[in-house]
């Protein structure tokens, strides 16, 4: 092509006494040309996406896992030895399946760096925590697992009381309904923190719970017959959409499609009825209708603040009132309450008042920050569907 362009410059610019069969012919070379460049072009791209796609093959398929555990001998530690004896003699396992398994255990030093508690300094911000969660992402993934799911909502309600948006608000901001579930091998990170947790004011109790998770997923695997490996979840050990540890799976877990098996991290239905089991278990009442919180505003003389804090409901309406503390709509009468703030770092708190419900959701997360995210985020979702 390019050895045409002079030419039909010249002609271009030329005396213009060039016959009009010497510009067709140019022209017909002029196509020509370029139709043979498109053609060249063409094969190059197949050639290209044939190489790629060969690259593609070759390339290793990524793994299950998204972590490189360390190959330790847990099973020279005394306390794992301790912890298989108890296994044996209180649980009835055999101790040579034991023995494998722990043989192939990895130690995940990436776990014990996520439990440890945040630097000490900086302050809590609810606005930037919630622009987290409630964000189109999630919210449009709401609205269309609602609608999925949305005869298995309105059963879980019916049965257990649970709103359906409470229900789609933990789903929501445990894993965005399933995408994101967590790629450690729960067997891993339950031991690592079970026999290496890091030191901190509270590491017995933590060693002591994951050792107990730790049994519960060897429980849960048995009784399932599934390889414990199998499990995978959260860097401490959560599975499944509504992200239960073991224990809970055990406990609260609920067979909500009726095949036989609770399945925390497949089926949708078996999440739903298990979340809406595990908020009633928690202290849910499904008596106290309308809104779990309440905005308020508190009185300079801070007479409410022992009322702060805590994550039950403790207090009537008129001891609130006493203290200093109004809300911006009426309390229904009847009922408990508490007090919560929301910090906002260099600016104001924020103040509400919560009934049991929210508490309820607490006990999933011992968080005011998670338990309002899981609220605004089932409303927005309300709102875009029905809109």
């Amino acid at each position: 092509m390019k050895s045409f362009v002079p030419l039909l410059l010249a002609f271009a610019i030329g005396t213009g006494q060039a016959s009009h069969a010497a510009a067709a012919s140019s022209l017909h070379h002029a196509k020509a040309a370029k139709t043979a460049k498109a053609g060249k072009a063409t094969k190059a791209k197949a050639a290209k996406d044939k190489a790629a796609q060969a690259v593609a093959a070759a390339a290793p398929v990524r793994p299950r896992i998204d972590y490189d555990g360390e190959q330790v001998n847990f099973g020279e530690w005394q306390a794992v030895r301790d912890f298989e004896d108890e296994m044996v003699n209180r649980q009835g396992f055999d101790r040579a399946e034991l023995d494998a398994l722990v043989a192939k255990t990895r130690f995940i030093d990436s776990a014990v760096q996520l439990v440890k508690p945040a630097p000490p300094g900086k302050p809590k911000n609810w606005q930037a925590y919630s622009e987290r969660f409630i964000e189109p992402i999630r919210i449009n993934a709401g609205v269309r697992f609602w609608n999925e799911n949305a005869a298995l909502l309105e059963r879980a309600e019916a049965l257990y009381g649970v709103p359906a948006e409470i229900i789609v608000g933990i789903i929501g901001v445990e894993t965005i309904y399933g995408r994101d579930t967590g790629r450690f091998r729960v067997v891993d990170v339950l031991t690592t923190l079970a026999f290496a947790y890091p030191e901190a004011p509270n590491r017995l109790d933590r060693m002591a719970f994951f050792r107990s998770e730790l049994e519960n997923t060897l429980l849960l695997a048995r009784k399932e017959n599934i390889d414990p490996f199998s499990l995978l979840g959260s860097f401490a050990g959560a599975v499944g959409m509504p992200q239960f540890m073991p224990g809970n799976i055990l406990k609260y877990g609920v067979d909500f499609d009726g095949d036989g098996i609770v399945d925390l991290r497949n089926s949708a239905a078996d999440a739903i009825g298990s979340v809406a089991n595990f908020l009633v278990a928690h202290g849910w009442d499904r008596n106290a209708t309308g809104p779990s919180v309440f905005p308020a505003d508190v009185a300079p003389s801070l007479a409410w603040q022992p009322l702060l804090g805590g994550l039950e409901a403790r207090w009537q309406p008129s001891e609130l009132q006493g203290a200093g503390i109004v809300t911006r709509t009426s309390l229904p009468e009847q009922r408990q309450y508490g007090l919560i703030d929301l910090q906002n770092g260099a600016n104001p708190a924020e103040y509400w008042v919560a009934n049991a419900n929210f508490f309820a959701i607490t006990k999933y997360n011992r968080s005011y920050f998670y338990a309002m995210s899981v609220v605004e985020l089932g409303r927005a979702v309300h709102l875009a569907r029905g809109l």
